[in-house]
C-alpha cells in the first residue's frame, strides 16, 4: 500500500512549482509590489514562505532546537510573523528566491525520510507528514493567490484544494475556541463541489446543519482571502452559519480577514494572513 503522505508531499511540490512559475522572472521592481497582505510586497510573501519552510525542516529535524522557535512565538505573539517575513524580504531577490527554492527542497526531502507514523512539534498540535505537508500546500495556495491578484494573474482552481478543504473542516472546533465560543456538540455535512464538479463530502448524511458551495469559494473563505459576503458558500442551522463567519484554518489569533468587495478604499489593502495549519492531524 502506497504512503498517503507522499501523495500529498506530491502536490505541495506542484504547487510550489506552480507559484515558482510567477515569480521566477519577476524584476527587482516587481518583487517591491505591494500585496493584499497590508504592509507585505510579493519578497514578503515568498519570505514568509521560505520563513516557514526553515522551521517546518527544524521540527521536522530537531525537535530541541524547535523549542527556541517556539520560544521566540511565545514571547511576540503578535509579532512573530511578520518580522520573521521582514527579516527575509530584505534580501536581494534572486538571493531570496534562491533560498526559497533550497529551503522548500530540504524539507521536501526531510518530509520523505521521516518514518510513517512519526510526529513532530509544531506551533499547534503535533504534526504527522501529511500534517505538515498540508499545512505547507495551503500556505503555498493561499500566499500565492495574493501575488496572482497583485500580477493580474488568474490561478484556475485544481484539485490540490482537497488538501485545503480538510484542513478548513478539521480546524471548526479551533475557530470556535479563538473566539471563545463552545464548539457545536454536533458535527456538521460539509458538501463541496471539487474545481473538476466531483462532490467532496465530510461528515453525516443526516446531519441537520450543513455547509454547501464549490470547494474554491470554502478555501477562500477559510484562508480569509475573501470576505464571505462575496462567496458562494452556503448554510443550514444557527451553527453553522456563525461558523462560517468565524472560519480558519489557521492557528492563532482571529484574523481580520478581507472586507465585501467595494468595502474598500481604493489605495487601501486588506488584512488577512496564513501563519499555519490550525490542525496538527489533517490526513
Amino acid at each position: 500500500m502506497s504512503d498517503p503522505s507522499s501523495s500529498v508531499i506530491d502536490d505541495l511540490c506542484r504547487e510550489s512549482e506552480e507559484l515558482d512559475l510567477l515569480v521566477g522572472e519577476l524584476g527587482k521592481e516587481q518583487w517591491a509590489r505591494p500585496t493584499p497582505a497590508p504592509g507585505w510586497t510579493i519578497a514578503h510573501q515568498i519570505a514568509h514562505l521560505h520563513w516557514t519552510d526553515r522551521a517546518a525542516l527544524i521540527a521536522v529535524t530537531d525537535a530541541e532546537a524547535f523549542k527556541a522557535e517556539v520560544e521566540k512565538a511565545l514571547a511576540a505573539p503578535d509579532t512573530f510573523v511578520d518580522e520573521g517575513a521582514e527579516d527575509v524580504a530584505r534580501l536581494a531577490p534572486d538571493r531570496l528566491l534562491a533560498e526559497w527554492r533550497a529551503g522548500r527542497k530540504a524539507l521536501e526531502e526531510a518530509l520523505r525520510a521521516v518514518p510513517t507514523g512519526t510526529r513532530f512539534p509544531w506551533y499547534g498540535p503535533p504534526m504527522s507528514v501529511a500534517s505538515m505537508a498540508t499545512a505547507r500546500l495551503m500556505e503555498t495556495w493561499a500566499h500565492g493567490l495574493d501575488i496572482a491578484d497583485t500580477l493580474g494573474v488568474v490561478r484556475p482552481p485544481t484539485d490540490r484544494l482537497r488538501h485545503v478543504v480538510r484542513i478548513g473542516v478539521r480546524a471548526r472546533d479551533y475557530a470556535f475556541a479563538v473566539h471563545g465560543l463552545p464548539a457545536p456538540a454536533e458535527e456538521f455535512r460539509v458538501e463541496l463541489v471539487s474545481p473538476a464538479g466531483e462532490l467532496w463530502a465530510y461528515g453525516s448524511e443526516d446531519a441537520p446543519q450543513r455547509v454547501t458551495g464549490p470547494a474554491l469559494d470554502f478555501c477562500l473563505l477559510v484562508t480569509q482571502r475573501t470576505h464571505r459576503a462575496d462567496l458562494a458558500v452556503q448554510a443550514e442551522g444557527p451553527d453553522a452559519d456563525r461558523w462560517l463567519d468565524i472560519a480558519q484554518a489557521f492557528a492563532g489569533p482571529p484574523g481580520a480577514g478581507r472586507p465585501p468587495k467595494g468595502d474598500v478604499p481604493e489605495g487601501d489593502v486588506p488584512e488577512g494572513d496564513v501563519p499555519e495549519a490550525a490542525q496538527g492531524d489533517t490526513q
